[in-house]
């Protein structure tokens, strides 16, 4: 096998190792807005005007929950991680939430 295919099938294998390490799980979400909501006020109807559709939803102890969040593990670069994560009241207003990012 010659030098320059050499090369070039270990360039194509290391360009595949480096897509094969990357992935992207969940949705972009307005991260600015976390700050606008309101515990005991905040409705369902404005999470959803402010954030969008949830990624997942969910019920926990009973209650509602909402799951805005992005993912990206990388096998070369550092993980980026953001979520949010919504909890509410049977009235419908925010009972609680946790919002968390390595950014």
């Amino acid at each position: 096998m010659s030098v320059i295919r050499t090369l070039k099938l270990t360039l194509v294998a290391a360009a595949l190792a480096v897509l094969v390490g990357c992935a992207t799980v969940g949705r972009d979400f307005a991260t600015h807005n976390v700050d606008q909501i309101r515990i005991g006020e905040t409705t369902r109807a404005e999470i959803q005007e402010m954030f969008g559709e949830p990624w997942r939803t969910g019920i926990e102890d009973g209650r509602r929950t909402w799951t805005y969040g992005k993912y990206k593990w990388s096998a070369l670069g550092e993980d980026e991680t953001t979520d949010l994560v919504v909890r509410f009241n049977n009235d419908g207003t925010v009972s609680s939430y946790v919002y968390n990012t390595t950014e």
